[in-house]
């Protein structure tokens, strides 16, 4: 089975999940030529119990369109997890996550799929696209930053803290990355 690349991007209330809320999350899922497949997206209500950390809140009050997007047509997390899993289910080719920055994204939709769905599609792992970018570039992670990649791996989509937007823009830039790495000679099985 081909895999499929599921580009995911959340916007949260805090650095952790639990005392800290997924806000919302969306993902594209990608064929390797970059054909993009389809999409998800759900705005969620807030943890109970949990509470904004002010370092986030304050960023959040830089970006009220992204706070506005976010807050409207909220779904519980059981509802939105269970429909997640659904629709990763019916995608045609095997789940890979990948995100930018993995570490964050799939800590919030790997906690979140195991307490409100009660497992993950993607089991343990996932892409992290600096990562990749580390070893694409022969340089250190820190200097593997968007900002130090090259601008032909980036098509012009925007970057506008909504969830859905941010995966395809992230989904774009792995696919390119990934298709310059498979022509450079590394096979993929």
């Amino acid at each position: 089975m081909k895999e499929i690349y599921i580009s995911t991007d959340v916007e949260t209330d805090g650095p952790i999940p639990g005392p800290h809320s997924m806000l919302s999350f969306g993902s594209a899922a990608y064929r390797p030529d970059k054909t993009l497949v389809d999409t998800f997206s759900a705005n969620l209500e807030t943890l109970p119990g949990a509470e904004g950390a002010p370092e986030t809140m304050n960023w959040w009050k830089t970006q009220p369109d992204a706070w506005a997007a976010c807050r409207k047509d909220l779904q519980s997390p059981e509802v939105a997890m269970k429909n997640y899993v659904a629709w990763i289910k019916q995608l045609p080719g095997k789940p890979v996550f990948v995100a930018y920055p993995a570490g964050f994204d799939f800590l919030f939709v790997y906690w979140y799929l195991i307490r409100f769905a009660g497992e993950s599609p993607f089991s343990h792992s996932a892409i992290d696209i600096k990562t990749y970018a580390m070893a694409m570039l022969k340089t250190g992670y820190r200097d593997s930053t968007k900002r130090q990649m090259p601008r032909h791996w980036f098509d012009k989509l925007p970057h506008t803290h909504c969830a859905l937007d941010d995966a395809i823009e992230q989904g774009a830039l792995f696919c390119n990355m990934l298709a310059e790495n498979l022509k450079s000679g590394t096979k993929q099985k």
